[in-house]
């Protein structure tokens, strides 16, 4: 994707004129302008010397941004975010209201009962002249917008310049037509005509109009830099210098001096410089820049650091292992600014209608002038109309209604740890109707241990030949295996032919003797493909998969075949891969959202199942290989009634890639070491699927803010235009004159920008609704009666309209820690809401959403150190 700077772009319709001509160009696939950024993104193979031709052609220029290793080598990050427009703009604005207040003066001092000078009190043309001056430097001052409006008339590309000079620019051209028929009449001594040509100036109206604009330009960019506020927040945590380790000798130097393999050292409260590994210490790391998550993350040697996160309070010695632009800091920048720079799909309307706008206003204004001149036949009021027309028709807030909600919204996201993207994925994520997630690392911890071992060989041989299988696998059981033999003391050893089928497990041979021994291991579907099982080993394995399946786990067969002799089941390990603490609670907010939630997993049946029941998941597809998730998600898309469903699916980014590339947005849960996850829409960069609903909430959000920014956009539009061309005098006797339709003009971008400023304070971790009471309403069972009127349903939902309390006596709390460390391990259980401790009372209130055994708390309580003496009647 190649990026360009536009400039001279003012409006929606230099958007529209830009795209239109770069999309001609030949090689471009596609081209996204941004008016917010002012930045171009284009698709395809076209040179950039022709791209920056048809810009030109189109009555503006472009150049290539360079790589952003390139930029931060030439300048640095405060020169790149450096806001140079809007100190130009103050500039002219004060200027430009020094001199309107002097015009006022002449223009209309005496209507105020100010005192005149002398000179001018009862010289009229004197006055005039005086103005026609005045407004004219004001003009000089302000001839950007009759520059970039010309360019515009010349390339058959009016735009909002355009429309703004017209208005100006024909007032005043008005009053020096009237200022030189004052001189002829004053020659005759027609004294009343000279008085009457007087109060036909408009020079004032002209010097207004281009002031009021300058206003409204002003704060729209200085809330535009607000949007951007973001990434600049971003950028800002990228270290200066950094402390290396060369030759024994320890030195700070530039960053982009940090090589790979480089060591460097961080004191406590330094921001670590690039991603490491640490080599050396321990220490806390706050990494909310990256994660959102406030929570200080414990490092010691082997763990890895980032760059733009905060050393706490340790010192650490690391090892470099990525720097410059490939660090994840700068990749979230990368990401948050294409973001920023794309074109969501609900731009299209006001791309279509900002094509055709200013063409139509100036027709609506000749319309209008020639319409009241038949009615009133008054040259000056129907002059008057039309340009009060031309100044109020606003296509910038057309064109930024969309930019800067995506703008917002996508650094709200990169601070609360979701990156989308592009604009379409923050668009629709929020129109899902389906979330479907996988298992294993995603609901789960993805750290899978070795819990049991059934062996129907010798338990070493078993166990050696498992360690020789499983070391070339990347499967996360594999590594789990791998561990747990490696902690024993075993040595892998070496295997011919390795052979890995995804999901369903893998194959090896090695020599023993003279003879060739193959080995297998996988789920029995694998071994059963692989080896002509008896019909009683078949059986045998069965019953023992479906025993440790319905406890949750995942239960590892392996078998070897010597050659020449026939196959022997050598055992079973076991394996077990817990759930995430706040995947429970997820999943309730999931639904909370009216969202289908969906389990996907390649994990056998029974253990897929029991996941589906302690998270609340009702329909689950289970023992699906990789490239058969592909299937499920289309069936899910084609379900649901003639127009289909919206379906989010939620992985590792890596063996999902093809169900995540098909789904209509792919979620990737990233633990913060890998962002560049081609496949998905939009990367987590906390591994926690609570942020799929946050992520979600913010589309919605978003979606919403761009929808009441085009709305009003649209009606701005609509309802100035009719007002000020005089449609509604008769009913209402309301006209806006042109100064008074600049000002509305000049705030209509303000009020967008604005607006879409508010997304900045929306709590996206916060879901509306309750599943308690949406249980409520539909269920009928009653199969378990509970304190305070609460029913345990058929869904183990506590429904009644409020949670249930126990209260449980504890012994050994002794002060407020104690209390602390009891509230802890309570809330740790799904289903507990919140733990009110008193070691005063040596009680503690437990409020919970749905039915919890007294043996759960029990064990918490115990395992936080104290007495667990039972439930308070």
């Amino acid at each position: 994707m190649q990026r360009y700077k536009v400039y001279g772009m003012s409006c929606a319709a230099c958007v529209s004129r830009v795209e239109k001509a770069v999309n001609k160009v030949s090689g471009v696939k596609e081209c996204n302008v941004n008016l917010l950024t002012s930045s171009m993104q284009i698709k395809g193979s076209a040179s950039a010397e022709k791209v920056m031709a048809a810009v030109k052609d189109a009555g503006y220029s472009a150049e290539v941004l360079e790589d952003r290793k390139s930029v931060e080598k030439s300048n640095t990050e405060d020169e790149i975010l450096k806001d140079t427009e809007t100190p130009l703009l103050i500039k002219r604005l004060v200027t430009s209201l020094v001199f309107l207040l002097a015009l006022m003066y002449f223009s209309m001092g005496h209507m105020l009962h100010l005192p005149l000078i002398p000179f001018f009190r009862e010289n009229l043309t004197g006055s005039a002249l005086m103005q026609l001056l005045l407004s004219l430097i004001i003009i000089i001052i302000n001839r950007k917008f009759f520059i970039n409006g010309a360019k515009g008339l010349i390339h058959s590309s009016p735009n909002m310049d355009t429309l703004v000079s017209l208005g100006a620019g024909i007032s005043f051209l008005w009053s020096t037509v009237c200022l030189f028929l004052m001189t002829k009449n004053l020659a005759e001594g027609n004294l009343l005509a000279v008085k009457s040509l007087y109060h036909n100036l408009y020079f004032e109206s002209s010097a207004m109009i281009l002031t009021l604009i300058t206003v409204g330009k002003t704060l729209e960019t200085r809330a535009k830099g607000k949007t951007t506020d973001a990434i600049k927040s971003l950028i800002k945590l990228n270290a200066k210098t950094a402390t290396v380790i060369r030759g024994g000798i320890t030195i700070e130097i530039p960053i982009d001096e940090v090589q790979v393999a480089d060591i460097f050292t961080v004191m406590p409260g330094e921001n670590i410089p690039v991603d490491g590994i640490v080599i050396e210490g321990n220490s806390a790391v706050n990494e909310a820049s990256l994660t959102g998550e406030s929570i200080p993350s414990d490092k010691e040697i082997n763990s890895k650091v980032y760059s733009g996160t905060l050393n706490l309070n340790g010192f650490l010695k690391c090892k470099a292992i990525k720097v410059g632009k490939d660090t994840v800091l700068n990749q979230i920048i990368q990401l948050v600014s294409d973001a920023s720079s794309s074109k969501a799909p609900i731009a299209k309307l006001a791309d279509k209608v900002s094509g055709i706008f200013v063409p139509s206003v100036i027709l609506i204004s000749l319309v209008t002038f020639f319409v009241w001149y038949f009615i009133c036949h008054d040259l000056s009021y129907s002059l008057t109309r039309a340009i009060s027309v031309l100044v109020i028709s606003c296509p910038c807030s057309l064109g930024l209604a969309t930019p800067v909600a995506i703008m917002v919204g996508s650094g709200k996201g990169a601070r609360n740890g979701i990156l989308f993207k592009n604009a379409e994925s923050l668009e629709n994520a929020g129109k899902a109707n389906v979330v479907v997630l996988d298992k294993t690392g995603t609901v789960t911890k993805g750290e899978c241990e070795v819990t049991e071992i059934e062996a129907f060989v010798e338990e070493n041989e078993l166990l050696q030949n498992a360690l020789d299988l499983e070391t070339k696998s990347e499967h996360p059981l594999a590594k789990a295996v791998v561990k747990y033999l490696s902690e024993k003391g075993f040595t892998a050893g070496d295997v011919l032919n390795f052979e890995a089928k995804g999901g369903k497990g893998v194959s090896a041979c090695k020599v023993s003797g003279e003879k060739k021994v193959s080995l297998y291991g996988g789920n029995l579907k694998y071994i059963g493909e692989n080896l002509n099982l008896s019909s009683d080993d078949k059986e045998k394995l069965s019953k023992r998969v479906e025993f440790y399946a319905k406890q949750g786990k995942t239960p590892l067969i392996f078998a070897q075949k010597t050659e020449g002799l026939s196959y022997k089941i050598s055992g079973i390990i076991v394996t077990s891969d817990s759930l995430k603490e706040d995947s429970s609670e997820a999943v309730d907010l999931l639904k909370k959202l009216k969202l289908k939630v969906v389990l996907l997993t390649g994990d056998n049946k029974f253990a897929a199942k029991e996941t589906a029941r302690k998270l609340g998941i009702d329909e689950v597809y289970a023992e699906v290989l990789p490239d058969e998730k592909l299937s499920v998600i289309k069936k899910l898309q084609t379900s649901g009634g003639g127009k289909g469903q919206k379906v989010i699916m939620t992985g590792d980014g890596i063996n999902d890639a093809p169900s995540l590339t098909q789904s209509d947005t792919g979620i990737a849960i990233s633990n913060g070491s890998d962002i560049a996850m081609e496949a998905s829409d939009v990367v987590l960069m906390k591994n926690s699927i609570k942020k799929v609903a946050s992520c979600i909430v913010l589309s919605r959000k978003t979606l919403t803010n761009i929808k009441e920014n085009l709305f009003w956009a649209f009606i701005y539009n609509a309802a100035g235009i009719l007002f000020a061309s005089g449609c509604f005098v008769k009913l209402t006797g309301v006209t806006l004159s042109p100064m008074l339709s600049a000002l509305c003009m000049s705030l209509s971008s303000f009020c967008v920008v604005t607006n879409a400023l508010r997304l900045n304070f929306v709590n996206i971790n916060k879901v509306k609704g309750s599943k308690k009471n949406d249980c409520l309403q539909n269920c009928t069972n009653s199969d378990k009666v509970l304190n305070r009127g609460n029913i345990i349903c058929e869904n183990n939902l506590v429904c009644g309209g409020i949670n249930m309390t126990k209260t449980i006596k504890i012994k050994g709390m002794m002060c407020p820690r104690c209390e602390a460390h009891v509230k802890e391990a309570l809330e740790k259980i799904d289903g507990v809401v919140s733990v009110q401790p008193s070691h005063e009372n040596e009680n503690a209130v437990v409020e919970i959403s749905k039915d919890v055994a007294d043996d759960l708390l029990k064990d918490a309580v115990t395992a936080a150190g104290y007495e667990f003496l039972g439930v308070a009647d």
